[in-house]
C-alpha cells in the first residue's frame, strides 16, 4: 500500500482491529498466469506472537493450490469511501477527491487439514453472528449430513500475517475551515457509509463548529 501522506497511516494495532471488525475483504495472490482473487470472509487470530488470518474457500478455487507455505498472499480490507467535490471546500483551488480507509495484510499462506475444517466454521459463525442483534446460531444446530457435506466442500487457509499496513485518507491535512466543510456535507449525504466517515471527521477535530447530525 502506497501510504500518501503520513498523518493517514493507521497504526498496525488499529488497522488489525479495523480489519478484525470488518470481517470480509479480497483476498489476493499470484500464479503463473497472473493475480488471482477471491473475495472471502476471515476471522483474526493470534497465535503465541503470531497474527493469523485465517479464511475458507470451495476446495476448486485456483487460490487453494497457491496457498503451499511459501506463496505470499494479500488480503485488502475496505471500509467506507466517499467523493469529495472540489466545490465542497470553503477554500478555492482544491482538487476533487476520495476519502476512504483500508487496510492491506500480507503474509505466507499455509493450507490446513480438511479436519479443521469445524474448527473454522465455528470460530466464523461466533465472530459473524456477535455483530447481529439476536441469539447467535452454530453449526450444531445444523442437520448433521447436511453440515457434514458443506463443511467437506470447503479449504481453509492460515495467512501468517508478517506486514500490516492502513490508510485513513479524512482530509487530515486540510485547514479546519475545509475539514468542517466536507464533514457537514458528508453528514447531510444520503448514504449512510458517508455519514459514517463525516463521524470520524468530526472525532479527528471535536472542537470545530459543525451543523448537527442527521436523526435518521
Amino acid at each position: 500500500m502506497h501510504i500518501l501522506r503520513p498523518q493517514f497511516r493507521i497504526e498496525e494495532q488499529r488497522a488489525l482491529a479495523f480489519a478484525a471488525e470488518r470481517g470480509f475483504g479480497v483476498i489476493v495472490a499470484t500464479d503463473a498466469r497472473g493475480p488471482r482473487a477471491s473475495h472471502v470472509p476471515f476471522v483474526v487470530e493470534r497465535r503465541d506472537s503470531s497474527v493469523i488470518v485465517q479464511i475458507h474457500l470451495t476446495a476448486k478455487n485456483p487460490l487453494v493450490e497457491l496457498a503451499d507455505g511459501s506463496r505470499r498472499f494479500l488480503l485488502i480490507v475496505s471500509g467506507d469511501d466517499a467523493y469529495v467535490s472540489n466545490d465542497w471546500y470553503a477554500s478555492r483551488d482544491n482538487v476533487s477527491t476520495w476519502l476512504y480507509e483500508a487496510v492491506h495484510l500480507n503474509g505466507v499462506a499455509y493450507l490446513r487439514e480438511r479436519d479443521e475444517n469445524r474448527g473454522h466454521g465455528d470460530a466464523l459463525l461466533s465472530v459473524s453472528e456477535a455483530r447481529l442483534p439476536k441469539q447467535p446460531w452454530d453449526l450444531a444446530q445444523m442437520e448433521p449430513e447436511k453440515r457434514e457435506s458443506m463443511l467437506s466442500g470447503i479449504r481453509v487457509i492460515d495467512l501468517v500475517v508478517d506486514e500490516i499496513e492502513g490508510q485513513s485518507k479524512l482530509n487530515q491535512h486540510k485547514s479546519d475551515a475545509d475539514h468542517a466543510a466536507v464533514a457537514n456535507r458528508l453528514t447531510r449525504a444520503e448514504e449512510t457509509g458517508h455519514r459514517r466517515l463525516a463521524e470520524k471527521m468530526r472525532a479527528l477535530r471535536p472542537e470545530l463548529g459543525y451543523e448537527p447530525q442527521r436523526d435518521d
